[in-house]
C-alpha cells in the first residue's frame, strides 16, 4: 500500500447484547476484554484512524476506551440495527480517507495479518470494495472504498450493508486469507466459548 494511501476502521459496537445475556465489548479475551482486542487488531494493522460506535452499554464502555485514546462515538438510534452505527461511523470519518473497514465489535478472531492483507490489496480511487474470504466465503471487514460514503450515508436498505454493498458485484474484489476469524461474531455464549478456545491456539 502506497504511504499516502489514508484508511480507517469503523467499530460497530453498541448493540443489545440480548442472545449473550452481558455486555459483548466488556466480555474478558485473555489479558484484555473483546472491544480492546478489536482495537489492537486495528492499530496493529497501522490504521491511524479507529472510531467505535457505542449504544447500550455506552457509559460503561466510555472510561475504556479513554484510557486508550480511543474515539468513540454515541448512536442513539443503536435498536434500529447495526446499519446505523456504520451511517454514524462513516459520517464522522476524516474528508482525506481513501476508504474504511467495517469491523464489527463482537468479532474479535479477526487478525491484523488480514486487516493488512485487505490493506494492501486495496486500490485507492478506483471505487472498490475488498472482501476477504475464507474457503470461498466472504466475511468481515470488507474494506470500503470512500465514494461509496454517500450512498451509505444517503439510504437504509433492508439487508443493511451487506445489501448496499451488493448493489456494486463489479466494484468487488476478494482477498483469500488463512482466517476463519472473519466468519466468527460473538453473539452467544456458545460463540464465545469457541473463540476462546481457537484464541488459546493462537499466538496473537
Amino acid at each position: 500500500m502506497p504511504r499516502d494511501v489514508n484508511l480507517a476502521v469503523i467499530i460497530p459496537a453498541a448493540g443489545r447484547s440480548q442472545r449473550m445475556g452481558s455486555l459483548k465489548p466488556l466480555l474478558p479475551f485473555g489479558h484484555e476484554t473483546m472491544i480492546e482486542r478489536v482495537v489492537r487488531v486495528g492499530r496493529e494493522a497501522g490504521i491511524n484512524e479507529i472510531v467505535v460506535v457505542l449504544g447500550c452499554g455506552a457509559e460503561r464502555i466510555i472510561p475504556l476506551l479513554e484510557d486508550h485514546g480511543i474515539a468513540w462515538l454515541l448512536n442513539p438510534d443503536f435498536d434500529d440495527g447495526m446499519y446505523t452505527s456504520v451511517q454514524i461511523g462513516v459520517r464522522s470519518l476524516d474528508a482525506e480517507a481513501h476508504g474504511f473497514l467495517v469491523l464489527p465489535g463482537d468479532m474479535p478472531m479477526v487478525s491484523s495479518t488480514t486487516l493488512r492483507l485487505l490493506r494492501d490489496g486495496f486500490p485507492p480511487g478506483q471505487g472498490r470494495i475488498v472482501h476477504p474470504t475464507y474457503q470461498g466465503r466472504r466475511g468481515h471487514p470488507p474494506l470500503i472504498d470512500s465514494a461509496y460514503r454517500r450512498p451509505i450515508l444517503g439510504d437504509h436498505p433492508h439487508g443493511g450493508l451487506r445489501e448496499l454493498l451488493a448493489r456494486y458485484p463489479d466494484a468487488a474484489l476478494e482477498v483469500d486469507c488463512d482466517d476463519p476469524g472473519i466468519l466468527m461474531d460473538v453473539d452467544t455464549p456458545e460463540a464465545y466459548q469457541r473463540c476462546l478456545s481457537l484464541m488459546a491456539n493462537r499466538s496473537d
